[in-house]
């Protein structure tokens, strides 16, 4: 019989080494350690792989799947791609969650026990994760993270709600999307901001390929191939001109986004998903997020774990 607490974790990565280790170390040193942790090595050029050898052969229950290079970080779809790579290589109903997890983060010692005793509690909740944190002028600051969304990073799945809606989708947005989708399919997406569930993100968010700035104007072209609401996503870009790069990082943002519009970029081929997605936006504009997200829970159809 699968044990209730059987969960697997798959990290694609690329070119790690800078950050990997205290990765690792923080899995390896989780109160509730996963049943199997799958690497993807998504054809790495530096010391990654070496890497991957010492602790593979510490643990037996890393496994770690090799890609070819493909000369270049791929983020968005790429990432997910390599995702898959790795969930293809288990059968996945050994496990009642799943985590996808990258190799840049400092995980708390409780934090997968802590989501599957909240999950375990709550059997609506599909997608769940802790709070990213970064470390700026000595200090730990809150990346600022909605509490409706599961944190792309270190996003953990029920995987009946992992199947439900379909896996993710092979975009930039991914990890909004599925937070919607599992919404949309009368589950819950939440992430919580306690101190057992704070992790340290150990590179700045968007800034893994070409700059931060780059990072930033994907992110408005994955939010147009969303379908987010323009109105919303212009509130969102203002938000984030508060933190670094101050001002000019919600700009990029905006420029991704209008130069997708303009360009008529491909959207997301779910018209009611999309519907439901600025349903939602735009009645959080009127009353805010957690008001918003809280009425469509009121209202769902509760799913059976």
């Amino acid at each position: 019989m699968t044990s209730p607490r059987r969960y697997v974790v798959i990290s694609p990565c690329r070119n790690e080494a800078q950050h990997m280790q205290r990765t690792l170390d923080s899995v390896v040193a989780q109160s509730v350690p996963p049943a199997l942790w799958v690497i993807v090595d998504d054809g790495s050029t530096d010391d990654t792989p070496n890497i991957l050898v010492e602790y593979t052969a510490r643990h037996d229950w890393i496994r770690v799947v090799s890609k070819p290079d493909r000369g270049h970080r791929a983020v968005g779809p790429g990432v997910i791609e390599a995702f898959y790579a790795g969930l293809e290589t288990i059968n996945l109903g050994d496990y009642p969650y799943l985590c996808k997890l990258d190799l840049d983060l400092d995980l708390p010692p409780r934090y997968f026990e802590c989501l599957m005793e909240r999950m375990e509690a709550e059997p609506r909740i599909g997608t769940c994760s802790g709070k990213p944190y970064m470390q700026r002028g000595g200090a730990l600051v809150s990346e600022r993270r909605g509490d409706e969304m599961s944190a792309g990073m270190a996003k953990f799945y029920r995987r009946a709600c992992f199947e439900d809606i379909g896996g993710l989708v092979r975009e930039v947005m991914w990890d909004a999307i599925d937070c919607h989708k599992a919404r949309a399919n009368g589950w819950r997406a939440v992430s919580w901001d306690v101190p057992d569930l704070r992790f340290e993100h150990l590179r700045p968010m968007g800034s893994s390929e070409v700059s931060i700035y780059e990072g930033r104007r994907r992110h408005g072209r994955g939010q147009y191939f969303m379908g987010s609401d323009p109105f919303y996503y212009l509130a969102t870009c203002v938000f984030r001109m508060a933190e670094p790069p101050f001002v000019l990082g919600g700009l990029a943002m905006l420029q991704g986004y209008l130069g997708a519009w303009l360009r008529g970029a491909r959207q997301l081929e779910d018209p009611d998903l999309i519907a439901f997605i600025r349903a939602y936006q735009r009645r959080a504009l009127r009353v805010g997020k957690a008001q918003a997200v809280a009425e469509i829970d009121a209202n769902a159809v509760p799913q059976r774990a």
